[in-house]
């Protein structure tokens, strides 16, 4: 039986060999790896800087603040807490924060692009508290605005969720805080997906129309598992601490807070919104390539670094068509798609592609271009192993061009 060690080995090898296409990962920098594996782990920092509960905190609290300060730069905030393990505890403790159970939350609904988070009915966002959600208007497949605006006077909630999980278009955060504030609620922008191009200009920033901010530190930030929750008030600033802790969770992870801080000084930097720039340049690149093929977006394409591929013209549904892809070492993930009555949660009949993690290797239009070819190519060999092991072949040789 191979040892822990040997399995992580295994990891990087599919990784490099792998065309990794989920929009939530990425790669981080060997800066923050060694953060990662450092010192760090031994630490136990219950509390905050400057206030624990146990001694020895001397450089764990200049790392804290460091990255307070960091993240306070980049994203224009005032408040941050860097100790949330991940984005759904983040989005835990600002609930924790400003609702009590059965309370109204108003969310993006999860076949519509939010996030189970958001007030899904399997979630504990949607098990704790009255969660309603908002869709997209059947037309457009935009958010729609208007149904959003409805739904918050007729049932008041206390707080109203932007964000997105699988949505391509960007989201108009003045006018959902305009309709937040007009009922009385708070608004939540759930930036998780879109950090980075909303800390570079490339996608409209949620302050000063949102009252929280919150996002993962992963994904398009390129930095370790764990996320910030971001606030202008102060009132809910001393509120989300206590909720974070002690009401969530204890001590903080802190070697991922020092890996967090890395990931927002690299973000600091001009080659950053570069990086961000060729995210979007990359995702509209592949849209055009795949509708060239034959293949229906929903929206028709991207503002971001996504894009969501209809399957249901290919008569294939997205857990086939993904586990295909995956043996062509090609890895993406099924997904809704909405206003499909066919599709199930286990066999919907879309994929989600993105482009941050190809985009950190190196990958422009060009690239793109190629992968999308790989794509209908898996598409039309089917079933066929034979094929699909050709292409693999030919992936593999195609990532060698490109080290983690």
């Amino acid at each position: 039986m191979d040892t822990i060690l040997q399995l992580i080995h295994k990891e990087k090898t599919r990784q490099q060999q792998t065309i990794r296409l989920i929009a939530s990962e990425n790669y981080v920098s060997e800066s923050i790896l060694t953060a990662l594996g450092s010192f760090l782990t031994n630490k136990y920092s219950e509390g905050y800087a400057l206030n624990r509960y146990y001694e020895g905190q001397e450089y764990i609290d200049a790392i804290e603040l460091q990255a307070i300060q960091d993240a306070k730069t980049l994203f224009g905030a005032e408040y941050v807490n860097v100790q949330a393990y991940s984005g759904s505890p983040a989005n835990l403790a600002v609930y924790l924060a400003t609702l009590k159970p059965g309370d109204t939350l108003l969310g993006l609904d999860l076949s519509s692009g939010g996030h189970l988070t958001h007030g899904s009915k399997v979630s504990i966002s949607g098990k704790w508290f009255n969660a309603i959600s908002y869709g997209l208007h059947p037309d457009t497949m935009r958010i729609d605005y208007e149904q959003l605006e409805q739904r918050a006077h007729e049932h008041s909630p206390k707080v109203i969720i932007s964000g997105l999980s699988a949505y391509p278009r960007e989201i108009d955060f003045e006018r959902i805080g305009a309709i937040a504030h007009s009922v009385g609620a708070l608004h939540l922008a759930d930036i998780s997906h879109i950090s980075g191009l909303v800390a570079t200009g490339e996608h409209p920033h949620p302050f000063p129309h949102a009252d929280i901010m919150t996002t993962t530190t992963h994904k398009i930030l390129r930095g370790p598992r764990g996320a910030l929750i971001m606030t202008n008030t102060p009132t809910l600033a001393k509120k989300i601490d206590k909720a974070v802790f002690p009401g969530i969770q204890g001590g903080p992870h802190m070697n991922n807070v020092a890996g967090i801080a890395i990931a927002l000084q690299e973000a600091l930097t001009p080659e950053y919104t570069d990086y961000t720039k060729q995210v979007k340049a990359n995702t509209q690149a592949l849209a055009e390539a795949l509708m060239q093929k034959g293949y229906d977006l929903v929206t028709g394409g991207s503002d971001n670094h996504l894009v969501l591929v209809d399957l249901r013209s290919k008569n294939i549904n997205g857990d086939i068509f993904s586990k295909q892809l995956m043996r062509a070492h090609i890895e993406t993930n099924k997904n809704a798609i909405p206003f499909d009555t066919l599709g199930t949660p286990q066999k919907p009949n879309g994929i989600r592609l993105g482009t941050p993690a190809v985009t950190t290797l190196g990958m422009q239009e060009l690239e793109m271009r190629q992968i999308a070819h790989y794509i209908d190519q898996v598409y039309q060999a089917g079933d066929s192993m034979e094929t699909l092991n050709q292409i693999k072949t030919e992936v593999i040789e195609f990532m060698n061009q490109f080290k983690l």
